[in-house]
């Protein structure tokens, strides 16, 4: 398919498409579906076709809406109304209400700060279009970033453009993406590859998994303009088993990319092509390292290796390889669309553009959001998030999963960026936001991570493998009352021995959440050896 083609496709979809007076979508990612969205999807499909209502109404499966607490969700069209935990037996009032007033218990307020306090770039498809359906996708632009880099730019003014925007890794480490192209295209070799990082692992996350349950064919289009930019003609997507339904929905956009000339031989009618392939990951966290995650991919037992030399260099089989997570991946069209300078318009000096999160824990409104980097936690946990639910107060926020840290309620209006972060003892990750309440023993938070590192441990370095299992045990005293201050400096001791001499980031990252809880609530730690107390009531003394 040429870029002419792709134009004209996209416009003839938008003519072809029928025009119903309604449409109702229906959020069919993994959230609602638990939930039960497929059969309130099915039911209101039985109900328009019982009356007579097909002309007039379709019933459309989209991606995630973002507010998962009160799924299942849906978006009636074009009266702009939202309605929140439907079930089944809603159908023929929501069907009886087209056109007329809205079912007002269902409502759920489009207006409120969760979503007019959202910035989407990524998300921008997610609610809108349908996941399985190439045309849509094409429709909203799809594709025409890979068109236009196709058949105007030279893959040196693709990378200058991504530099020119300021866009950073999201999958935690914020390494500059233009710098990082520029690496993988300079390096020589007769083949390159391009890897997507979507072993998504963090505890409390699911950002990559709803970008590729809702929007398969952006994260594609990244990774095709990626691979033009370095040369590359092969790429992977290296995908949690664990996550079926984004595994289906992009087995689906590979098949409907390649027999539209999107993917493949010749892409677009020039000499450029890329063949995507997915591989499936076994859950192990460690795998989103990227040497692991390489090494997976070939088959071997999925374990970090020293660096240097770096992927960039030294990759796949030995190859110049690019890895990115599934987010850098997505931001990629929309730069190439509106240019780098737009997107470095957006958020901090140092940190531009957005950040998906997924914010769970003790707060009113979980779920997806996407915001401008550099709100403040305070607006993202007390507007967006609508604050502590059940009277409670905020205590602290876990960002960065079990390699970040917790942030006490000092740092509420602390601007959400890379920098700002570090300097309070955490890091971004791959965009876990997990809130806790005064019920919450931070204690016990420190030993729940310390207890997945240990799990999560390849066991290839002593520092990590023993180090951890140390640590959880000093730990496991401490939340028994049967440690001694002996005993907390040791823990610190090893906090050091562990962060400086691991191999990978998994061992150096993972006395984080210890360190953090001990600079920000070591009243708590001495209480339950001092006073063998636990404040928060969590933690069961044996004495």
């Amino acid at each position: 398919m040429t870029p002419e083609e792709l134009r004209r496709l996209a416009e003839s979809h938008e003519e072809a498409r029928p025009e119903p007076r309604h449409c109702i979508k229906v959020c069919v990612a993994a959230g609602c579906l638990s939930a039960g969205s497929d059969r309130v999807r099915e039911a209101l499909q039985n109900e328009i076709a019982q009356r007579g209502l097909e002309n007039e109404c379709e019933v459309k499966g989209v991606g995630c809406l973002g507010l998962c607490t009160a799924g299942p969700l849906m978006l009636v069209e074009p009266d702009g109304v939202m309605y929140q935990r439907v079930t089944e037996e809603d159908a023929p009032a929501i069907v009886e209400s087209l056109g007329k007033k809205s079912v007002e218990q269902l409502v759920c307020p489009s207006d409120m700060s969760f979503f007019t306090k959202q910035y989407k770039i990524v998300l921008e498809n997610s609610g809108v279009i349908d996941p399985e359906k190439i045309e849509d996708y094409i429709a909203r632009d799809g594709y025409t970033a890979l068109a236009r880099v196709l058949e105007e730019m030279t893959p040196q003014e693709v990378i200058d453009e991504i530099t020119r925007s300021g866009l950073r890794g999201r999958g935690g480490a914020g390494y500059p993406t233009g710098l990082k192209w520029s690496t993988v295209a300079k390096a020589g070799g007769s083949r390159k590859f391009v890897i997507c990082n979507a072993d998504e692992g963090d505890p409390g996350a699911f950002m990559d998994r709803s970008v590729l349950e809702s929007d398969p064919h952006r994260v594609l289009e990244g990774m095709a303009i990626a691979a033009y930019a370095v040369g590359a003609s092969q790429g992977f997507l290296y995908v949690r088993a664990e996550y079926p339904l984004a595994v289906k929905r992009l087995r689906t956009a590979i098949r409907q990319a390649e027999r539209l000339g999107l993917l493949g031989n010749n892409i677009c009618g020039t000499t450029f092509s890329f063949h995507v392939d997915i591989r499936l990951g076994a859950g192990a966290f460690v795998c989103g390292e990227e040497t692991a995650l390489i090494a997976s991919i070939e088959g071997k037992r999925g374990q970090p290796r020293p660096r240097p030399p770096y992927p960039a260099e030294y990759g796949l089989w030995g190859y110049p390889t690019l890895i990115n997570n599934v987010e850098t991946f997505a931001n990629v069209a929309p730069i190439i669309r509106n240019g780098g300078d737009w997107f470095a318009s957006i958020g901090t000096e140092k940190s531009k553009g957005t950040k998906v999160f997924a914010l769970a824990g003790r707060v009113r409104n979980t779920g997806l959001i996407e915001v401008p980097m550099g709100i403040t936690l305070r607006e993202i946990i007390f507007d967006i998030g609508g604050g502590i639910p059940d009277g409670h107060r905020f205590k602290a926020v876990q960002t960065g999963g079990p390699s970040g840290g917790c942030i006490p309620e000092q740092y509420l209006d602390m601007p959400v960026d890379y920098d700002s972060l570090a300097k309070v003892g955490s890091i971004m990750g791959s965009g876990g936001m997990i809130v806790m309440d005064e019920t919450s023993c931070m204690v016990d938070v420190a030993k729940f991570f310390m207890d997945f590192c240990v799990s999560e441990s390849c066991g290839k370095c002593v520092p990590c493998r023993v180090g951890t299992a140390q640590m959880y045990h000093l730990l496991n005293k401490i939340t028994s009352g049967e440690a001694t201050m002996e005993d907390l400096a040791l823990l610190e001791e090893l906090c050091d021995m562990v962060k400086y001499t691991s191999l990978c980031g998994l061992g150096q990252t993972a006395p984080n959440p210890v360190l953090s809880t001990l600079q920000y609530f070591r009243e708590e730690y001495i209480a339950h050896i001092v006073d063998k107390q636990c404040p928060a009531g969590v933690c069961q003394m044996r004495q």
